[in-house]
């Protein structure tokens, strides 16, 4: 097991690489309660380490991540008799941990929370950094906070229950890692891809820690996404509007969101054309979609929503180099034509 810590100056985040989900009661407050958010599908894999917890049980996947489901847990937690010294602890995915930290933070004007994070798209992403939310009215995480969780547990052994197809989009994110930040990570994957697949155990610790030093570093110096940290959202302001129009994942949504930015960085002038074909390499060789045909209009409207959007503008993540990103600011008529143009 290997600790990392995020720092905000305001926050401070413990993050445990490789710990168990059954050493849970260490982190937790001894004299305090503590109650658990999960979904079924955990409860069906680990209910033997929820004795002794209350648990709060939310549906699955991404039509529960809404404010009905908050307004669920908040009637649950007012049942449980919550008070502000309760401990909240979510167990799961990303889609539990936003929905646990939103809950956590706005009960009471905020309770102590920390996550046993089950997805690898979670322990590299969604787990990390504060952002908790739901989305509202089918567009992606439009209302919530930013609160840092006390611990972050990154279980690998909970990977082997996970969904192949929602293991494999984990991935999405890390070469997003890479290619914005890093890469000798980028290399890495390239070379160890099959291993990584296989779940191979020192792949992933590598995988996952230079991923969580890479966002921990990006958060200390932007939590609040003013400026460094729009980069983390390379491949997401394509991807977010994708997801609202498709039935996809989020990491199959991210990693076609992903070739849409690498493209139009080529068309820029920025982005040499070799790099963008060994990012759509990496990203078939993991197994992930590089193209969706998809309604050009109906895309750009999509996009016009995204909460990256200021005034007539809208952030775009776009890469110099592998390893080296940039923000840049596009009117809504020139993201229209970059759209047609890009399809």
């Amino acid at each position: 097991m290997e600790e990392l810590n995020l720092n905000t100056g305001t926050a401070k985040s413990r993050i445990l690489i490789g710990e168990s989900i059954s050493n849970l009661k260490k982190y937790l407050p001894s004299k305090s309660k503590s109650i658990i958010i999960t979904d079924s599908n955990l409860i069906k894999h680990y209910s033997q380490y929820f004795k002794g917890f209350n648990v709060i049980e939310t549906g699955l996947g991404e039509l529960n991540k809404t404010i009905s489901t908050i307004d669920y847990i908040m009637g649950r937690f007012v049942e449980l008799e919550a008070d502000r010294s309760t401990f909240i602890v979510g167990v799961g995915g990303g889609i539990v941990s936003d929905i646990t930290g939103f809950a956590a933070s706005i009960y009471m004007r905020g309770l102590r929370f920390g996550f046993v994070t089950t997805s690898l798209l979670s322990q590299v992403d969604a787990s990390i950094g504060g952002k908790n939310g739901v989305n509202y009215r089918g567009f992606k995480n439009m209302v919530g906070v930013f609160n840092q969780p006390e611990f972050v547990i990154c279980d690998f052994e909970m990977l082997k229950t996970l969904d192949r197809n929602e293991f494999i989009g984990g991935f999405a994110e890390i070469i997003k890692h890479g290619a914005i930040k890093d890469i000798s990570l980028f290399e890495y994957l390239e070379i160890n891809y099959d291993k990584a697949l296989n779940y191979d155990t020192n792949v992933l610790h590598k995988l996952v820690r230079e991923s969580i030093i890479i966002k921990s570093k990006v958060v200390e110096q932007d939590e609040r996404e003013k400026g460094e940290r729009r980069k983390l959202n390379f491949g997401h302001t394509f991807g977010h509007a994708i997801e609202k129009l498709t039935s996809i994942s989020h990491g199959q949504a991210v990693a076609i969101g992903m070739c849409f930015a690498a493209k139009a960085s080529v068309k820029k002038g920025l982005l040499k054309q070799s790099e963008f074909d060994r990012l759509e390499k990496l990203i078939k060789n993991m197994q992930l979609p590089v193209f969706l045909d998809i309604d050009s209009a109906s895309l750009f409207n999509a996009m016009k929503k995204d909460k990256k959007r200021e005034g007539g503008e809208i952030h775009l993540v776009l890469l110099e180099s592998l390893g080296k990103a940039l923000v840049i600011n596009y009117t809504y008529k020139e993201l229209e034509e970059l759209i047609y143009d890009l399809r």
